[in-house]
């Protein structure tokens, strides 16, 4: 299954960097296979792994914020492991050529 999320604290200004740092270590801690982008992060696992693993994020930005946005966007497809490289490997193989990352 692949995840992605994106924690938004509100009321703190337009830089969110230091929550969003917070949330890294989080996820690096996890153990799972994450890619992050400028919108949010992308993380590969089972539905228990990546849902605990979102609550614990939304919970660090929650500790020092009055209101947290979190959106989730789930791809679960059976029999595909190895997704969170697959997907863009696919699409490279059928530009044939590599994306910018």
């Amino acid at each position: 299954m692949l995840v992605e999320f994106s924690i938004i604290p509100l009321g703190k200004g337009s830089s969110i960097g230091d929550d969003i740092a917070k949330v890294m270590k989080v996820v690096e801690a996890s153990k799972l296979p994450y890619k992050i982008n400028p919108m949010g992060t992308v993380v590969e696992g089972t539905w228990d792994q990546v849902i605990k693993l979102i609550k614990k994020c939304h919970g660090t930005v929650l500790r020092n914020s009055e209101r947290v946005v979190t959106t989730i966007s789930i791809d679960d497809r059976k029999g595909k492991p190895n997704r969170l490289e697959g997907k863009v490997k696919s699409v490279e193989l059928r530009l044939g050529k590599p994306l910018r990352k």
